[in-house]
């Protein structure tokens, strides 16, 4: 088939796709030429047509049903186990766009790692005056065990997570920071073997950057930050259990890493060190990734009523026995409102102007901050500091007047608990939807490894807003994912 009957069939499947004022991936980039890749990502979905599309959307609903791929909605009482939603159309992003995706990420990374350091050892950085003192002392996730603790290698995050958005003219921003238990990464790499298996016509011949590196990577990283002195240590994965919504991930992380999946009742301390209950005995544990949340870790240092924890493993992690990743008490360096001063912690550390650019943040706790939402709540988004998931926010544009007034009140009556941002005009990828072929808004989560140095996973998850008009992308609040290609150079 020549080139011109290609792009004809092409325009036919696009033929509806209307592109709203937005910076679309695959068909609108500001440019009169698109990069090679992009145009033979579009050109070969010419092939299939609409038709030929849904088809394979099912068989891959399907393999995803059969292989258990789920999420858990706490507050869905009809269906609890969902699949996620799985676009087939990629996204697709060239080796230019992600080399500077990558330096920014791991910028990030190395800023956050210096930052937790600093706030548990000689605060530096609180006592120059570069963030607020009560901000971070002050903070729920602020943890005083770590104080005066020097953990391996000098890092806190050896898993993160950074939300990207892209505005109007394709700029990547950063929305905030998952430095505790980030989640996702299953699915990348799951979506990536859907795409191979199903639709292999679409990505032959492109040089696209395998993403199935990253468990052995996570394996190597975690035994790299081991304690000091341990050949071959053991790594485990600590799970609250079957009924945690990213179960599905723990089973396949630890699978991919090689490692055994184990709940606190698994695991035990004695004299300061950690064992892991096996039909052979007691096995030593060295470095434990932990998909548990502080509280909940060590009945004995934080919530005393925890079923999920193991007794005493704070005492056998302060003694340098055993490593903890991502650290206790990362979550200071996530909060929504220190991510507004990122870009000061980052010139403050490493003397560097931030690769990445923050969206504009106002911190309702300070006096201007809170004015300002208030006069403008209509035009901004709204977010309380301590939520994820999407939940708890307001976008003030989609916003209803009852339902502005009341974020007023809330505004007014506990600041510090909010921030806000402008509304970005998120860019869209061309998804498959009901009606057809039709632009929907996505966000980018990379996800960095740290260990003697930090590796940041080509790619990364790409959720999509499957309700149109929506900018909430998150699993739990109707998102969706697709694969994300990263092109090689």
């Amino acid at each position: 088939m020549n080139d011109m009957k290609m792009a004809a069939q092409a325009a036919g499947l696009f033929a509806t796709y209307d592109i709203p004022d937005f910076f679309c991936e695959l068909l609108n980039r500001g440019k009169d030429i698109p990069p090679p890749g992009l145009q033979l990502v579009r050109d070969r979905l010419a092939h299939f047509g609409l038709a030929e599309l849904r088809r394979r959307a099912a068989a891959v609903e399907a393999q995803f049903y059969r292989l258990g791929i789920t999420f858990t909605v706490y507050s869905d009482r009809e269906a609890i186990d969902r699949v996620l939603p799985f676009d087939v159309i990629p996204r697709v992003l060239t080796a230019t766009e992600w080399d500077h995706v990558e330096r920014g990420v791991q910028q990030r990374v190395r800023a956050i790692n210096l930052f937790l350091h600093d706030i548990y050892h000689d605060r530096h950085i609180l006592n120059d005056g570069v963030v607020p003192r009560d901000l971070v002392l002050g903070n729920a996730n602020y943890c005083q065990a770590m104080v005066g603790l020097d953990v391996p290698g000098g890092v806190y995050v050896h898993i993160n997570g950074t939300d990207l958005v892209r505005d109007r003219d394709g700029r990547f921003l950063v929305l905030e920071d998952n430095a505790r238990t980030p989640s996702g990464v299953s699915y990348v790499l799951e979506d990536r073997q859907m795409m191979l298996r199903l639709m292999p016509d679409l990505a032959r011949g492109l040089n696209i950057r395998p993403v199935d590196e990253y468990g052995p990577r996570l394996h190597r990283a975690l035994a790299e930050v081991a304690p000091m002195g341990v050949d071959n240590p053991q790594v485990v994965l600590l799970s609250p259990g079957i009924y945690n919504a990213a179960y599905f991930e723990h089973v396949f992380l630890a699978r991919e890493m090689g490692i055994p999946l184990v709940e606190g009742r698994d695991l035990m301390v004695e004299d300061g060190r950690v064992y892991m209950r096996t039909v052979a005995g007691p096995r030593p544990v060295h470095s434990i990734y932990r998909r548990l949340n502080d509280d909940f870790l060590d009945p004995q240092v934080f919530n005393p009523e925890s079923m999920l924890g193991v007794p005493g493993l704070v005492d056998a992690y302060r003694r340098g026995n055993v490593t903890l990743a991502n650290a206790i008490g990362t979550g200071v360096a996530d909060d929504k409102a220190v991510y507004a001063y990122m870009p000061r912690i980052i010139r403050y550390y490493l003397d560097e102007e931030p690769i990445l650019t923050n969206v504009e943040t106002h911190i309702c706790a300070e006096r201007e901050g809170l004015e300002y939402t208030l006069a403008n709540i209509e035009r901004l988004v709204v977010k309380p500091v301590g939520e994820s998931g999407g939940y708890g926010l307001l976008i003030g544009p989609h916003a209803t007047q009852a339902e502005l007034d009341e974020f007023r009140a809330l505004l007014r009556a506990n600041p510090a608990n909010y921030i806000s941002q402008p509304v970005i005009s998120l860019s869209v990828s061309p998804t498959l939807c009901p009606a057809g072929v039709e632009a929907r808004h996505v966000d980018l989560r990379p996800f960095a490894v740290t260990g003697r140095d930090t590796w940041v996973l080509p790619g990364g998850l790409s959720r999509v807003a499957l309700r149109k008009g929506s900018l909430v992308v998150n699993s739990s609040q109707g998102g969706g994912s697709k694969d994300t290609w990263v092109l090689a150079s």
